[in-house]
């Protein structure tokens, strides 16, 4: 495969982006919708919630517009955006990826959820799961720690202050407003919000890696302490074949691909910032279950690691994400460029867009923007970042 036509992929998808503003729909934003916001029996009742979100979800006919949901800024794909125009920026200092740093710094800034201890976000809309149920804005410590994240990246490239601030910030929300389940040897695992008590592996993975790298700039005690006890919890749950399920509860004993690379990049990130190496065990039996589980001969990218079927674009694009985090991407680079080359093939529209989820009777063609163009973005932009030469514009 060549560059050239990652290249064209990319701008395609780009300028698509570009044109619908970065607003869309959302794999779960069924509870958006005024018809049954108009149904106060429904609004009552967690098992209609439920159902309502799957059957928007599942369906690969989009009748959100028909059930009165609007796109929308979802915060944590404006977060994944301006890490992607960063990687953009540092491929080629040009202004137009710097107008779209601070763009989307200016419109996370403005999504903030308030009432907290710190900075902190959550999804446009209403949620629920089979472990609890989430009101609009509540933040939670996934789209949290990706946008403080993001916002650390653009500080590496704008040089202001203020976004570590914002980043620490967002280390109180973790550190003072969600809940604790302890484990062997002081270990401890962060709540998925506030509002519950649930215990996801990529979840507190996720909220150690930015306490770890915003004790990169700090140097607190607590931000290292901390992050190095959840790490250490996550490390523990791992199987002897380097695999995690998703989470504690009995319905979370699945594995699954874009999760493990997740609790991967989580990893290393932790070892980068704080020099600590005593996961690196946990690290490279991860990582060689990923590799062998999730990725078939012929680049296609499995959900589960005992099943191929959904075929879901965040699967190839966490791959790139996670080979460029462990520095594994030249070493894995023919792995990578026949999962992307059909990735490219078999799951992008002709207007720019990636597809949902390939399924083995039907394809879902939605175009969900955060859950498949944010994160393809983000992946694509690294992968040029690395691989085209600087001589040549993005």
């Amino acid at each position: 495969m060549t560059i050239d036509k990652i290249k064209k992929s990319f701008n395609k998808l780009k300028a698509y982006c570009e044109e619908a503003e970065y607003k869309g729909f959302d794999p779960y934003d069924g509870l958006n919708s005024s018809v049954f916001k108009k149904i106060p029996l429904f609004n009552k009742s967690s098992l209609a919630r439920l159902v309502w979100i799957q059957f928007f979800k599942r369906s690969p006919i989009n009748m959100r517009k028909i059930a009165g949901i609007e796109p929308e800024y979802n915060p944590k794909a404006l977060g994944l955006f301006l890490s992607g125009y960063c990687h953009l920026y540092q491929h080629e200092e040009n202004e137009h990826h710097l107008q779209k740093i601070n763009y989307f710094i200016n419109r996370i800034h403005t999504s903030i959820t308030k009432g907290y201890s710190g900075a902190c976000w959550g999804y446009n809309f209403d949620w629920q799961s089979k472990a609890f149920f989430q009101p609009k804005n509540t933040p939670t410590i996934v789209v949290s720690s990706f946008i403080a994240n993001s916002l650390l990246d653009a500080y590496e490239i704008t040089k202001d202050e203020s976004l570590i601030k914002i980043a620490r910030s967002t280390c109180d929300f973790i550190l003072k407003d969600l809940n604790r389940t302890k484990g062997k040897d002081n270990s401890i695992a962060f709540s998925y919000s506030p509002l519950d008590n649930s215990v996801v592996y990529n979840a507190s993975f996720l909220g150690a890696r930015l306490l770890a790298r915003t004790y990169f700039y700090t140097k607190e005690s607590i931000l290292i302490d901390t992050a190095k006890n959840a790490v250490k919890y996550c490390c523990l749950k791992q199987h002897e074949n380097g695999s995690w399920n998703y989470g504690n509860h009995s319905f979370h004993n699945w594995v699954d691909n874009f999760h493990t690379g997740y609790n991967l990049e989580c990893i290393s990130d932790y070892m980068l910032y704080t020099n600590d190496n005593s996961f690196e065990g946990a690290l490279e039996r991860g990582f060689y279950y990923y590799i062998k589980n999730f990725f078939t001969e012929k680049g296609i990218s499995k959900y589960y690691n005992h099943s191929t079927y959904p075929i879901d674009i965040h699967s190839p694009s966490q791959l790139i994400i996670t080979l460029k985090k462990l520095g594994k991407i030249e070493e894995k680079k023919t792995l990578l460029d026949q999962v992307l080359n059909r990735t490219i093939d078999k799951m992008q529209s002709k207007k720019g867009y990636f597809y949902y989820q390939i399924n083995k009777i039907f394809t879902s063609k939605i175009p969900y923007m955060r859950w498949s163009q944010a994160w393809m973005f983000l992946s694509m932009s690294i992968y040029l970042n690395h691989f085209l030469p600087k001589s040549e514009n993005i």
